[in-house]
């Protein structure tokens, strides 16, 4: 199952690879062993761009208000207070997970609630685990208002390779846990807001799985 977002990426990519893979054997290398490896390289190409694009049922094996979810897969890399900027202005508990190339690069609602803030902001694509990138790179805030921890922010990152952002968020529409909240293309990073004192439920290098991990609980 692939995402809606890479539909356009994958038939482009498809259609690259059968003419490659066909049309190389009419341009008249003599060299067949060439031949081979080229159509190999096509193949592969097209095997990445799949694999990126990937899209696992990832069925809820409980929902609860209580239970903050790992929006994306991959690396716990931080976990810490932090001053936010942006939307609270006051200290969080952040907890940032890298996603890297070979990372199911869906993201999906960590928790429900109503959205009370989204905002995209253009910048730059610094390697997503620099420490600037959560406020140079391109990125998307939302806020997500919750009953047990009230309001809750999260933010996509792009990274060195990451050119765009998809953000389903809409300010006062109710979200549910694990449904698809967007997509980032090609590296990035989440970043999880939360209030100071939650319980958070893992710890860092650990592998978070998108619908799967519980990052944090009451």
């Amino acid at each position: 199952m692939f995402h809606k977002e890479g539909a356009k990426i994958i038939l482009i990519s498809v259609i690259i690879a059968v003419l490659v893979i066909i049309g190389i054997e009419y341009v008249g290398i003599p060299y067949p062993w060439l031949i081979k490896v080229i159509q190999l390289l096509a193949l592969v190409f097209l095997i990445i761009v799949l694999q990126f694009f990937r899209n696992p049922n990832r069925s809820l094996d409980n929902i609860a208000d209580h239970l903050i979810l790992a929006p994306v897969d991959g690396k716990v890399v931080v976990i810490e207070e932090v001053y936010e900027p942006e939307y609270f202005k006051d200290k969080r508990l952040m907890v940032s997970i890298f996603m890297s190339p070979i990372n199911v690069h869906v993201t999906r609602y960590a928790l429900n609630g109503v959205v009370n803030y989204s905002k995209y902001h253009p910048g730059k694509y610094l390697v997503a685990w620099h420490p600037k990138a959560s406020e140079e790179n391109e990125r998307t805030t939302v806020v997500i208002d919750n009953p047990i921890y009230g309001e809750v922010m999260y933010r996509q990152i792009a990274g060195a390779l990451a050119k765009r952002i998809v953000n389903y968020a809409k300010v006062g529409h109710r979200v549910n846990q694990g449904d698809d909240a967007g997509f980032i293309k090609f590296g990035s990073r989440v970043d999880l807001y939360l209030p100071l004192g939650t319980n958070v439920n893992v710890t860092l290098n650990q592998k978070a799985k998108g619908n799967k991990t519980v990052i944090a609980n009451k």
